[in-house]
């Protein structure tokens, strides 16, 4: 069975908002959270310049970032959450391919993946893999020798996933340059740090993630030893029902204190509870455990105050990658200027305008 040739575009779309932007939604085939075939869906997005037949510069494979409502995911065609296509698309003659990853979209009745990164990179190269085959199929044409890797937060650990992956497994892939911001890239020290701490800039993420390893790494945890009142009795309201945003959970939530929302055993690492969940996040640390190429080329951003997504992630990656012998890394770590910005939305300001400047430098337009 043939993975490639059995994905489908689903409808071809221009929206209101983006008149410059044509969309191809597809469906492809790909592995689920347990190994299990499933098929998944994805956006193709270009400028409307581009027509079958005329050459573009290349592809970008972009990684959404942190979405909980259902329709914010690329297929639903809020492109406003791809910041990126309304930066760079339009007349760039760059071509994005973007996953909805598991739990939206064609999987929409599932509890998402969030942040595992091995889940939401293999969901993210086989929409690439997909997306190129069914583009070809259209007629269209592009330099295959470019191809950029971006995302930023959850979409940036994706990011940095599809490196490993395909440095692992995909020798005639090549990526032109991987650029990765605010991104957790360390969930166990992640987790030991907001313990430490007793603080998130964005409680939701924290839900989330205790949900999501909870139900694919099989901790078999009820809900009742993870979380407390009023939390508790609003999983499926606030989370797993997917009609609200993250800052419409964070406003719902209330606090940054995570006392406030999880059981005292989350909050305590020598717990029984804690080491469980802390084993099944060491599983999917991307700063160890993984040979990179030497010649990867990768830019890694981070908010020095990052409160969402510690920036000890970016630094841990950046020894990693260095000790490794990569060399062509470039890091950007500072105070940044917040604009009035929370710190990660602020970082994600940065990271986009640096994302565009390579951008424009290296394609000319």
């Amino acid at each position: 069975m043939n993975r490639i040739t059995e994905a489908c575009i689903t409808g071809k779309v221009v929206y209101p908002n983006y008149p410059n932007l044509t969309n191809y939604n597809f469906v492809y085939p790909s592995t689920g959270p347990f190994g299990e075939p499933v098929m998944l869906s994805g956006t193709m997005t270009m400028g409307r310049e581009m027509l079958p037949g005329t050459k573009g510069r290349g592809l970008i494979l972009y990684n959404h970032y942190t979405v909980c409502k259902a329709d914010e995911c690329p297929s639903a065609g809020k492109l406003d959450m791809q910041q990126l296509l309304g930066l760079m698309i339009p007349n760039s003659k760059l071509i994005t391919i973007s996953a909805d990853y598991y739990g939206f979209g064609e999987t929409g009745d599932k509890l998402q993946a969030y942040c595992i990164p091995s889940i939401n990179a293999r969901a993210s190269l086989d929409a690439l893999m997909a997306g190129r085959q069914l583009l070809k199929e259209e007629g269209f044409i592009w330099d295959e020798d470019e191809l950029l890797n971006i995302g930023y937060s959850q979409g940036a650990q994706t990011a940095i996933a599809v490196q490993r992956l395909v440095d692992e497994h995909y020798p005639d892939i090549h990526i032109t340059r991987t650029m990765a911001g605010g991104g957790p890239y360390d969930m166990e020290e992640t987790y030991r740090q907001f313990v430490t701490s007793g603080k998130s800039g964005m409680p939701s993420t924290v839900i989330s993630v205790l949900l999501t390893y909870n139900e694919y790494f099989r901790l078999g945890l009820p809900l009742s030893s993870m979380f407390i009142e009023p939390t508790l009795s609003h999983i499926d309201e606030w989370i797993t029902s997917k009609q609200l945003t993250s800052t419409e959970i964070d406003k719902n939530v209330g606090t940054q204190e995570l006392k406030a929302l999880v059981a005292p055993a989350l909050l305590d690492l020598d717990s029984d509870i804690s080491r469980k969940v802390m084993a099944a996040l060491s599983k999917e640390t991307l700063c160890r455990g993984w040979v990179p190429n030497k010649d990867d080329d990768i830019l890694l951003v981070h908010h020095e105050k990052d409160s969402t997504v510690p920036v000890e992630n970016t630094q841990s990656l950046y020894r990693f990658l260095q000790e490794q012998g990569v060399r062509n890394v470039e890091l950007k770590v500072g105070n940044f200027f917040s604009l009035g910005q929370q710190d990660h939305l602020s970082g994600a300001t940065v990271f986009l305008s640096l994302v565009y400047k390579w951008t424009r430098e290296h394609y000319g337009y």
